[in-house]
């Protein structure tokens, strides 16, 4: 399945400004995204590239109770919060995405129809996408979830960059390594993305997790009772954050030298 990239991990969150708060304790930059307004729910974001952080609140409980279109990230929202801040779904990014979802059917998924997003961001301008989501689980794993943005990545980069959604952390450089799942069976896991995705599998490790690559990032299946998303990994150049780690509700975020990628 080709052209799939590492798009965004959803945290679920009760208070953003908590989150921006302790984001900017660390040295990293995370601000209000917007609001949601079909589904009752609103935002905060932090950007590393064009990977980013979306913490996930429920703005308005009515109308995230009846959304005016079904959305599995709602109903998670209201599964998870607000006893539960921890990481729900990671998306996936796509230029075909009723191409992915033609394969997807074909080996069995239980895909979505595609649907539009929208939000109004904190400058009042409209932001649109196109999504798709997976119903079910592998052994109690959520699967992801894919998204199509309107414009090409490189042309998102200049413009998200020119006008300050992506902007440098105070911290230093910080990029995504990896994504972090621990679910009951690891090898069993990886081997059935492998088979709905198309991920290149990393060899096997000593250390009973197994791996897919996707792009130049990766995601790691350990064992354990979760079965879902539990830590995000960083490589950086900030003396401050390497070595670190810190936590939101249950969800970790991890912080290694550029050089130990391998050594994890």
């Amino acid at each position: 399945m080709s052209n799939i990239k590492l798009d965004h991990a959803v945290h679920y969150a009760n208070d953003l400004d908590d989150c921006i708060k302790l984001f900017k304790e660390k040295g990293l930059t995370a601000f209000r995204g917007g609001s949601h307004t079909k589904w009752g729910t609103y935002n905060a974001l932090s950007y590393f590239g064009l990977f980013y952080v979306e913490f996930l609140g429920i703005e308005d409980l009515e109308l995230a109770k009846n959304p005016e279109e079904d959305n599995l990230l709602v109903d998670d929202a209201q599964k998870f919060l607000p006893g539960n801040e921890a990481f729900g779904r990671v998306a996936l990014r796509t230029n075909d995405i009723e191409g992915v979802r033609a394969r997807l059917l074909h080996k069995g998924a239980k895909a979505s129809e595609i649907i539009a997003g929208k939000r109004m961001n904190a400058e009042g301008q409209l932001i649109q996408w196109r999504m798709m989501m997976i119903d079910g689980d592998f052994n109690g794993l959520p699967y992801p979830f894919f998204i199509q943005w309107n414009s090409p990545d490189e042309e998102r980069f200049r413009t998200m960059t020119e006008t300050g959604v992506i902007r440098p952390h105070p911290a230093g450089e910080v990029k995504i390594d990896s994504v972090w799942f621990t679910v009951s069976d690891p090898s069993s896991a990886a081997a059935h993305w492998q088979e709905y995705f198309d991920f290149v599998p990393e060899k096997p490790s000593a250390n009973n997790t197994a791996a897919l690559s996707i792009g130049s990032q990766k995601f790691v299946f350990e064992k354990g009772n979760k079965n879902g998303l539990s830590k995000l990994v960083f490589r950086t150049n900030s003396q401050a954050l390497q070595g670190n780690s810190f936590g939101i509700g249950q969800g970790e975020y991890k912080f290694i030298p550029d050089m130990e990628r391998d050594k994890l």
